[in-house]
C-alpha cells in the first residue's frame, strides 16, 4: 500500500527543507499532501527566503485523514505558525498517540514539539541555536536523531535536509527502498549511509 505523508507549510517555512522533503517523498513513490497551515487559509505563501510555496489544500480540509508520517519543516516564522495552530497541534497529538512517525527539522522540534511538550521524554535534535529549548538532557548534537521509543525523527537544518528525508524513507519503507531513491540522484555512499546499512562500507 502506498504510504501517505503530510507536509504542512506556512508563511516563513524554510523552503530548502520543505522542497527537499516533498521531492524525496515523491521520488519514494509516496502520496504527498502539502497542506497550508496559514491562519488566513491562503494556499500560496512566501517562504523564509522569499520563494513562493503553494499548498495542495488547507490543513482543515485533511484534518480527519490518516497519514503514515507528518513532516514539519523549519524556519522560525513557519514554525511559529505551526506552534500557534491549534488544529495542527491536535493532528500531531493524534499521530503521536497512534505511534505513527512524526519528523521535524531545524526550528520545528524546538518551537513546535518542545514548546507543546509533545514528547517530554524523547531524545531529539534541532538547529543548534535552539538547543536550550530542548534541554541539555534530551538534545543530541547529531545531524539526524531518531528516537525509536517514540517514533520521532528530528534533524538540524537546511544542510541536513537530504539526510533527514532519507531517514524518513528508511523508516517508512526500509533501507533497500531508500537506496533505490538515493542511487539515481548520484547520492554518494558516504559514511553516513554506510552506518545506516544502506550501502556496504
Amino acid at each position: 500500500m502506498t504510504k501517505k505523508v503530510l507536509v504542512p507549510i506556512a508563511p516563513g517555512t524554510e523552503e530548502m527543507e520543505a522542497i527537499t522533503v516533498i521531492d524525496m517523498m515523491v521520488r519514494a513513490g509516496y502520496q504527498v499532501v502539502v497542506a497550508s497551515a496559514d491562519f488566513e487559509g491562503q494556499l500560496a505563501m512566501k517562504a523564509s527566503r522569499g520563494v513562493t510555496l503553494t499548498a495542495d489544500c488547507k490543513l482543515v480540509d485533511i484534518a480527519d485523514n490518516e497519514f503514515d508520517a507528518i513532516i514539519l519543516s523549519g524556519g522560525v516564522g513557519g514554525s511559529e505558525v505551526f506552534r500557534d495552530s491549534t488544529l495542527l497541534i491536535e493532528i500531531l497529538r493524534q499521530q503521536m498517540y497512534e505511534g505513527k512517525l512524526v519528523a521535524a527539522i531545524c526550528a520545528a522540534p524546538a518551537l513546535v514539539l518542545a514548546h507543546h511538550n509533545l514528547y517530554p521524554d524523547a531524545l531529539m535534535t534541532c538547529h543548534p541555536s535552539f538547543e536550550s529549548h530542548i534541554g541539555q538532557d534530551k538534545w543530541r548534537a547529531k545531524r539526524v536523531t531518531y528516537d525509536v521509543n517514540h517514533n520521532l525523527l528530528t534533524s538540524q537544518g537546511p544542510g541536513t535536509a537530504l539526510e533527514f528525508a532519507m531517514e524518513i524513507i528508511i523508516n517508512l519503507s526500509g533501507k533497500k527502498h531508500a537506496w533505490t531513491v538515493a542511487e539515481p540522484m548520484i547520492t554518494l555512499p558516504t559514511l553516513h549511509y554506510q552506518k545506516l546499512g544502506v550501502v556496504e562500507s
